[in-house]
């Protein structure tokens, strides 16, 4: 723990001066308050606003007849291309939210005005060793205090008043590549972190910690540890019978990154976990591994396991469960049930009884599901394909692994008993393991084959994934209505007593949709692509709607936006009102003319086929597929005067406090240069092509 004197002189240098005039504005948000959260329409308390995490607001001034009015009242553009994927939080007048590289940002609620800003001065060399984006995805506020995961693996409580930071806790082995992208969430006075790393090899848990103090209550980790020594629970001696081979030596994955859900009727906190390390079970030795890809439930005030449910036994095929977890009570073969739903990355809506862990459907809600043919409706597992895994041969199977549904947020009408997710219809991917696969602490374990070329991959690349806004009911087990959206990827939703769902996509539309059936009723161009959620609120008696703008992650680095279906740019946060009439000015971004190439390529076609591999087993998960990039520096419009800098920048970290991070131990100049000529190939083909 850092000292209080370091903490004084961190916030002089990063705490806006404007902090001070919000000394009026301390939110007092208590265990009381979050509980009763569904009746305080006026605010947004925590992530999913409510504890059931239904995101759906009560306040109906903005409907499906007075919708046609919204206008943008304030704006802010933020000093990044990357993701934003953050849920605000609204509370009494002051509006919180976080940006990239988890910098924390306050706002009044109604008039935009900055607060205080707040940077934890994340070193820029972990962006290596994290998989999805430099982003954050919210806070939690208790007692005077927010609470701030960092993608660095801290936990940060911040004075809800100042922004000034009150204690500062590593929750992670800093010599170990975890990261943070998920908000905190409060349970019963303590606030629950997880994290990230599953590709990187590291062991996934979920920490509780004091909101005073910042000391640790429990930690509950959801695989086995190193088999030499003692478990720490039965769940983890349950666990280890389902593992084989040496995965659990290197960590094995399974994070929590991102739902944490709390129940307090029950006392009990529900949470989702993330693949194995590697992707591929025969490169893990085969085995259920207990417990990755599923859903657990944790007594809140000791940690101690009540019930798991395995969503994908064995996962194949990148199929995490931290798709976000609801909660509600259904009326089930006429009986009211307390469930948790999830929509999972593998193409199923899950709906499972909370009390006890108990399998009650799983229904295909998109098209292309070809991993499964189903799921037994006596033990919950899913019925595998032939088609989906053939051991270490290679397989297209689908969804991909950004899932028929990924962690944007969805929301319940409970009226209608529908609810409201963003889909992807028709996704392939081709799963090829590497016979050749062994651990390596310093990247990122797919297990993939990046040399396999074979017929499959003309397949996949023949595809093109359809994204949808569906309105699902988990009573009927199926969808109410359906609207096909112009591009694959879309964000998180929200739902109003205004018959309103909002949602924005990848072209940049942020939409207002007709509860009932799904018509289509106002779009604002945010002039960057939308991953996140809208919140809606009341300040001064008038309701507000704000949405973060910012458009990367695996979507935004892997979709080439030259299709015109995804906008890259520059983020921002943008609110509206009924009447508003405000503008956004939008910064150019990227390059309109095809790339000429800086230099010429030298090298043979052998020789660029190997540039090829190496670009993508170390590249594209930032720079893009094909070295078409979208929130990062496009590499075909590299300068001469890069292009000459390369060593220095990739081997020697000349940028990596501008988050290109070295490379110098994965690569030699040998490497580094093959990779130049193919990067220097794509662009002389585009040119080509632009010419012809």
């Amino acid at each position: 723990m850092r000292s209080p004197s370091s903490f004084v002189l961190v916030a002089t240098l990063l705490v806006s001066a404007l902090a001070c005039t919000s000394a009026d504005r301390a939110p007092v948000v208590d265990d009381a308050r979050l509980v009763a959260a569904n009746t305080d329409s006026a605010n947004w308390l925590t992530y999913g606003r409510t504890y059931d995490e239904q995101r759906f607001s009560p306040l109906r001034q903005v409907n499906d007849s007075t919708i046609t009015t919204l206008g943008l009242v304030w704006s802010h553009d933020l000093p990044t291309t990357r993701a934003l994927e953050a849920t605000p939080l609204v509370i009494d007048g002051t509006l919180y939210t976080t940006g990239s590289w988890s910098v924390v940002y306050a706002y009044d609620a109604a008039t935009g005005k900055a607060l205080w800003t707040y940077d934890p001065k994340v070193d820029r060399k972990v962006a290596r060793f994290v998989c999805c984006d430099v982003v954050n995805r919210g806070l939690a506020a208790y007692k005077g205090k927010l609470f701030l995961g960092t993608l660095d693996g801290r936990l940060v409580a911040l004075s809800a008043k100042t922004g000034i930071p009150v204690w500062d806790v590593s929750t992670v082995d800093r010599n170990k590549p975890y990261a943070i992208s998920g908000a905190p969430r409060i349970a019963m006075g303590r606030v629950l972190i997880g994290n990230a790393g599953a590709e990187f090899g590291v062991r996934g848990y979920l920490s509780a910690y004091d909101t005073e103090t910042g000391a640790m209550a429990w930690r509950v980790y959801t695989v086995p540890g190193d088999p030499s020594k003692p478990f720490e629970s039965k769940a983890m001696e349950v666990a280890a019978k389902t593992w084989q081979g040496d995965a659990l030596k290197t960590g094995g994955g399974g994070t929590t990154w991102d739902p944490i859900v709390y129940d307090p009727e029950l006392g009990l906190v529900y949470f989702g976990t993330g693949n194995g390390t590697a992707w591929y079970r025969d490169l893990r030795g085969g085995g259920d591994n207990l417990y990755v890809a599923s859903i657990l439930a944790v007594k809140a005030e000791t940690g101690e396991q009540v019930w798991h449910y395995q969503v994908t036994p064995g996962d194949n095929w990148d199929f995490d469960a931290d798709q976000p977890i609801m909660l509600a009570t259904l009326t089930v073969a006429g009986a009211p049930r307390k469930v948790l739903m999830q929509a999972s990355k593998n193409g199923f809506f899950y709906v499972i009884d909370r009390a006890t862990g108990q399998f009650i459907s799983g229904t295909q809600f998109v098209e292309g599901v070809t991993w499964a043919t189903g799921i037994d409706s006596v033990t919950g597992r899913p019925i595998e394909s032939k088609v989906g895994y053939d051991g270490m041969k290679p397989v297209l199977s689908g969804p991909d692994n950004s899932g028929a549904h990924n962690w944007n947020p969805i929301s319940m009408d409970p009226a209608r008993g529908l609810v409201f997710l963003g889909a992807r219809n028709n996704s392939v991917e081709v799963h090829a393991p590497d016979k050749n696969f062994k651990y390596d602490a310093k990247e990122a374990n797919l297990g993939k084959d990046n040399t396999y070329a074979g017929p499959l991959w003309a397949k996949f690349l023949a595809t093109v994934a359809r994204g949808e806004l569906v309105a699902w009911n988990p009573v009927e087990r199926k969808a109410a209505w359906r609207v096909v959206l112009p591009s694959g990827q879309s964000g998180g939703t929200l739902a109003t007593a205004g018959n309103l769902v909002m949602q924005g996509a990848a072209d940049g539309m942020l939409r207002a949709f007709r509860g009932a059936d799904g018509t289509k009723l106002w779009e604002f161009d945010a002039g960057t692509g939308i991953m996140a959620p809208p919140v809606t609120y009341l300040a001064g008696g008038k309701q507000y709607v704000t949405v973060m703008v910012g458009w990367g992650g695996p979507s935004g680095h892997v979709n080439q936006p030259t299709n015109g279906l995804t906008k890259p740019g520059f983020g921002r946060i943008l609110t509206f009102a009924l009447g508003g009439t405000a503008k956004i000015v939008v910064p150019p971004y990227g390059h309109k003319e095809p790339p000429v190439p800086a230099l010429p390529v030298t090298a043979t076609s052998e020789q660029v086929a190997m540039g090829n591999v190496l670009y993508n087993k170390f590249c594209l998960r930032c720079h893009g597929v094909a070295a078409v990039a979208g929130p990062v520096p496009d590499l075909r419009y590299s300068s001469a005067a890069t292009h000459a800098m390369l060593d220095s920048i990739v081997l020697g970290g000349a940028r990596a406090q501008l988050g290109m991070p070295s490379f110098k131990d994965l690569l030699d100049t040998t490497k580094l240069h093959l990779i130049q000529q193919y990067v220097l190939s794509q662009a002389a083909a585009a040119s080509s092509a632009a010419k012809h």
